[in-house]
């Protein structure tokens, strides 16, 4: 992700910047880009607007930072998924990881991504390139370690990689999309499970 401008040099801020940050990205998770204004961000938040304005800049800056903290934060399983020694351990990784993210009791249901790319033609030039940046660096990412599989024979050398990542993101976004629907953990488990032991795709 690109470099976020600091907040200028001042009085010192009367309020926990890292608690606020976590307050706007459970925001936008749960009401989208374009569901929030920023002074419902500001309320939600416990800070005024200006103090906003002053310590993360406009609702686009905002927006970078929140996401940029989902993928650290509860998005990072798919980091820990490349490190499975098996192509089928990383998609098993990958998806119980999108079901545990998708369905924690005390954030919102679904994917702050998922959220972000359906509000992307909202979102201002900056704020999209984050969010389309860190999806492709999601994909590149697997991609390389499902390109190693084959190198290794771990998987079958006619393999396609790129192919084999987007089928795994695609599944991983539909689990989110019904999370956000409703439907239950344990069933988004099974799901999960049930597309692992099919993995790779034939």
């Amino acid at each position: 992700m690109e470099d976020i401008r600091k907040a200028p040099v001042g009085r010192p801020r009367g309020f926990d910047t890292d608690e606020a940050l976590e307050r706007a990205m459970v925001t936008f998770w749960k009401e989208g880009y374009d569901g929030v204004s920023l002074s419902e961000l500001a309320r939600a938040m416990g800070i005024t607007k200006t103090s906003l304005y002053a310590a993360f800049g406009t609702k686009e800056d905002l927006f970078r930072r929140a996401l940029e903290r989902y993928a650290e934060g509860p998005a990072s399983y798919a980091a820990r998924a490349l490190t499975e020694p098996t192509a089928q351990d990383v998609a098993r990784a990958y998806l119980s990881g999108a079901v545990a993210a998708s369905t924690c009791a005390d954030r919102p249901a679904g994917c702050l991504g998922v959220q972000g790319v359906l509000a992307a033609g909202h979102l201002g030039e900056s704020a999209r390139a984050a969010l389309l940046g860190w999806r492709e660096e999601d994909r590149s990412r697997l991609s390389a370690r499902f390109q190693r599989a084959v190198t290794e024979g771990d998987l079958p050398a006619d393999a396609d990689p790129d192919i084999l990542t987007r089928y795994l993101m695609t599944m991983a976004n539909g689990i989110a999309v019904q999370a956000a629907g409703g439907v239950p953990r344990d069933d988004l488990q099974r799901m999960a499970d049930t597309l692992t032991q099919a993995f790779p795709p034939r």
